[in-house]
């Protein structure tokens, strides 16, 4: 897979969340903002953006997988730290 298709996968599905992707072929990075994470654990989180590609991990079209998932808040505090 490319990194745009797994994108339009996520966005298809959480149209009011942001997402960044990066890699190729199984192996991505994906970094979700969204308000709705702000009252959820870090592991609450990365659950709800695997539930977004559960279906292509189950078929093996997507393997290793990295999930960052920040409020806008918290994104912005890290784009100050060059991060």
């Amino acid at each position: 897979m490319l990194d745009t298709e797994v994108k339009a996968i996520l966005e298809s599905k959480a149209a009011n969340w942001t997402f960044q992707v990066t890699g190729a072929d199984r192996n991505f990075q994906i970094e979700a903002v969204s308000d709705e994470f702000a009252s959820m654990s870090r592991v609450k989180r990365q659950q709800a953006v695997y539930r977004l590609i559960a279906d292509e991990i189950a078929d093996g079209r997507l393997h290793a997988i990295t999930i960052t998932a920040l409020t806008p808040e918290e994104k912005a505090s890290r784009q100050g730290l060059g991060i």
